[in-house]
């Protein structure tokens, strides 16, 4: 196992710069993943990280020592990428092993070591088959087994997941998951679904054009994230963004006047309004807090609950319903929030200002 520590990174090809002077420490131990949009910056910083990539600017630490000139061989950690990268013409057992091609082991302590790893990932019924007659799922065990079998310091994950359909996907979650917890090896993952870092990591990188906006566990970027990007980007539906304006010490969202909430704290003026769908819902009793009312233009049954849009004055809103509640389109519905529940950001800057 590893501490990663990534000091002033940068990335440039010719005049453009891919990722501009990150700051980062990977704790050993750690399962971290990078997220954000494409061409953010994330993939880059993990192809630098398994030295795939020349490091343009900064320093990058391995276990305390400088890796930058190293060879990827000599980093001794293992990657996963997305397209599996396993030989067609190669058994399960020997795509395992290959990463011990060159090993001093002898053949007897191969063998040992292919089969302990092929029974940690389930495999162990199926090291004589081909790639050709696996699952997805069952590739991408093969995969992971290839990067175990070496024993790394750390795990590279490049999107792994996104070739699998919904259902392997949150299969291979857990399976991942459950793999962290047994090894305790350093994981660093990339992704672009913000559900798999919810569910897997211990912290969060989000990243936005080559650089970190906000780095905590899942549960901080919920609950607090620093802009409007990683408030957007964390969370499923995406958070609702509204404007509003403070005056007088009140708060009015889209013109209706949030009348149960003091909002002298914040200065006066224009402002952008965050409310996430669970937190929006149709069908509570009203309470002092904030309430809305707007029209229906979808209904989304999901058994336990139903998501709502809404048009407010001509914004796009999610909010939430109880299961058995389905407000019929074109009718007009009060969504209402608890206090706490509103997010204001800086309408200019974007940047977090606190709940209300």
């Amino acid at each position: 196992m590893a501490t990663i520590e990534l000091q002033g990174l940068v990335k440039a090809y010719n005049k453009t710069t891919a990722v501009h002077g990150i700051d980062l420490t990977i704790n050993d131990g750690e399962f971290v993943v990078f997220v954000g949009p494409s061409g953010c910056g994330k993939s880059t910083t993990l192809r630098m990280i398994a030295g795939l990539e020349d490091i343009t600017a900064g320093t990058l630490s391995i276990a305390g020592a400088v890796v930058n000139d190293m060879a990827p061989k000599q980093r001794n950690i293992a990657m996963v990428f997305q397209n599996y990268a396993i030989y067609p013409h190669m058994s399960v057992g020997k795509n395992i092993g290959f990463g011990l091609y060159t090993s001093k082991l002898s053949a007897t302590e191969k063998g040992q070591r292919i089969l302990e790893t092929a029974k940690i990932l389930g495999l162990e019924d199926l090291l004589d088959r081909r790639p050709s007659e696996l699952s997805g799922g069952q590739r991408q065990r093969v995969a992971i087994g290839r990067a175990m079998v070496r024993d790394p310091v750390a795990f590279l994950f490049d999107e792994p997941l996104s070739n699998l359909d919904a259902q392997l996907r949150a299969q291979m979650r857990i399976e991942i998951k459950r793999l962290h917890q047994r090894l305790g090896t350093t994981i660093v993952y990339v992704t672009h679904d913000q559900i798999e870092a919810m569910t897997m990591a211990d912290k969060i990188v989000v990243m936005r054009d080559g650089r970190i906006l906000q780095v905590g566990t899942p549960t901080d970027l919920y609950e607090n994230p620093v802009d409007v990007f990683t408030a957007r980007f964390i969370g499923s539906p995406s958070m609702n963004l509204l404007t509003g304006e403070i005056a007088g010490g009140k708060l009015s969202v889209n013109q209706t006047v949030a009348a149960g909430l003091d909002a002298t704290a914040f200065a006066e003026g224009p402002i952008l309004v965050g409310v996430r769908p669970h937190d929006l819902l149709v069908g509570a009793p009203t309470h002092a807090g904030f309430e809305i009312a707007g029209t229906v233009t979808a209904v989304e049954p999901l058994g336990s609950e139903t998501l709502v849009h809404l048009d407010i004055a001509g914004a796009e809103a999610i909010a939430t319903a109880p299961g058995k509640l389905l407000p019929k389109v074109g009718s007009t519905v009060s969504a209402t929030a608890q206090p706490g529940a509103l997010y204001l950001f800086d309408a200019q800057t974007e940047q977090a200002l606190g709940r209300l």
